[in-house]
């Protein structure tokens, strides 16, 4: 079971029913998430480009409310001192990144879930730091670094 904190655009049902389900590609890793999920956040990080080949779009949940359901495939890697990034071993789907011993959450790739998700994008973060092939021009608030 794993999970990630903040959250404002969806919440579970009263019944603690699933309110997102999402996966790999090959489908040998599977979620349900089963509380509130943030708005989507860009990150331009150069290692969210370097994992994703672009930038990364990703919302966040507590950690007790993302369950795995499928996770044979699931393999973790530590991208850096304080993060590690979850993703499949078999189609090499990115879908999680987290802080190492615990913290506040897990990130999830907003692209890896089941659709309509009822998400919103909310902004960029690490916008210094992207590359000089692209543009952002959604209108959305842009910081140099994270947002905190």
């Amino acid at each position: 079971m794993m999970s990630a904190s903040g959250g404002t655009e969806a919440q579970a049902g009263e019944t603690g029913d699933t309110r997102a389900s999402g996966g790999c590609l090959c489908g040998g890793v599977r979620y349900a998430v089963r509380g509130k999920l943030r708005q989507v956040v860009a990150c331009h990080c150069t290692q969210c480009a370097r994992t994703t080949g672009h930038f990364c779009a990703a919302t966040h949940c507590d950690t007790p409310d993302l369950a795995l359901e499928k996770g044979e495939t699931l393999r973790w890697y530590r991208s850096s001192q304080e993060a590690e990034r979850g993703f499949c071993g078999r189609c090499g789907s990115n879908l999680f990144w987290r802080r190492i011993g615990g913290g506040e959450g897990v990130s999830i790739t907003a692209g890896t879930l089941d659709r309509p998700t009822g998400l919103r994008m909310g902004y960029h973060i690490f916008c210094a730091s992207k590359s000089d092939y692209y543009d952002i021009a959604d209108g959305l608030p842009q910081h140099g670094a994270n947002s905190e």
